[in-house]
């Protein structure tokens, strides 16, 4: 089964959010919770948590992109 990674809304008003890092790289297996992207938003950063275990099989953002709410920035796949 694949799930999206999806930008939520951080709560942060009209400020533009921005993928600062990945902190998984394509390939990786990732647990439930853990943190697979860091975001920045003017002076605040903010690390995004895998939905799901499974394996991060592709990315669809990149490094330096303005984001936007509900923008699918990965997909993970699992067995389940």
């Amino acid at each position: 089964m694949r799930h999206n990674l999806v930008l939520p809304d951080l709560g942060l008003g009209e400020r533009p959010v921005t993928l600062s890092l990945w902190l998984v790289e394509v390939g990786a297996e990732v647990t439930e919770g853990d943190r697979v992207v860091e975001l920045s938003a003017e002076s605040v950063t903010v690390d995004l948590p895998a939905p799901s275990s499974g394996t991060l099989v592709e990315t669809l953002a990149i490094e330096d992109e303005e984001l936007a709410i509900g923008q699918v920035l990965g997909i993970i796949e699992s067995d389940e």
